[in-house]
């Protein structure tokens, strides 16, 4: 469910030194599945585990997921890094957003899926985001622009460059192309 590197297993070990025994961690998501998912990481006291919670055994501690974060954890990835800018935890849940879905959900539900775990993460950084409104009989993929996407500039080369791209890369064999539903207006949101 969540690897923990060497290096953060180390650093876990050294804070819950000063912590009571039988001190674990939790790792969280806060409104998971939500566009608006943060992931977190928190002591937990031995009376704080719910009979509920998954407890994953690591080196020199345990990790407590609750059950309601506990398919948004899944794939996620905790490391210690340290660099010239200094030491830093880092936790990296690409299903936080959205729930993992299987290899042979719908269609449908596979295209959405990636467009939250891997495309609009890219898009936020211009305070941008797509959704998914329809798939077509002719197997092409209908989006919805908004944020700072909505009346971009490059937002033609976003779409065929970037998303089509990726979309047709990874449902090759399901999707023939990609087409904007937006209509764009320029205004003060929109990213130039």
């Amino acid at each position: 469910m969540i690897s923990i590197s060497e290096t953060a297993e180390t650093h876990f070990g050294k804070l819950l030194e000063n912590q009571d025994a039988n001190t674990s961690i939790r790792v969280f998501v806060v409104n998971p599945g939500t566009p608006s998912a943060e992931c977190g990481v928190s002591y937990c006291p031995a009376d704080a585990v719910e009979d509920s919670d998954t407890v994953l055994e690591f080196n020199g501690f345990n990790a407590v997921i609750d059950l309601e974060s506990a398919p948004f954890l899944e794939e996620a990835e905790i490391d210690f890094v340290t660099d010239q800018m200094g030491s830093q935890l880092t936790l990296k849940a690409p299903n936080a957003k959205a729930r993992k879905v299987d290899s042979d959900a719908p269609l449908a539900e596979r295209v959405s899926y990636m467009i939250e775990a891997e495309i609009n993460p890219q898009l936020a950084s211009h305070g941008g985001k797509v959704m998914l409104v329809e798939i077509t009989k002719e197997k092409v993929a209908v989006l919805q622009f908004a944020g700072g996407c909505n009346g971009c500039s490059q937002v033609d080369l976003t779409l065929k460059d970037g998303i089509e791209k990726q979309m047709l890369e990874q449902f090759a064999d399901e999707l023939t192309g990609v087409k904007d539903a937006t209509e764009h207006e320029a205004g003060e949101h929109s990213y130039y």
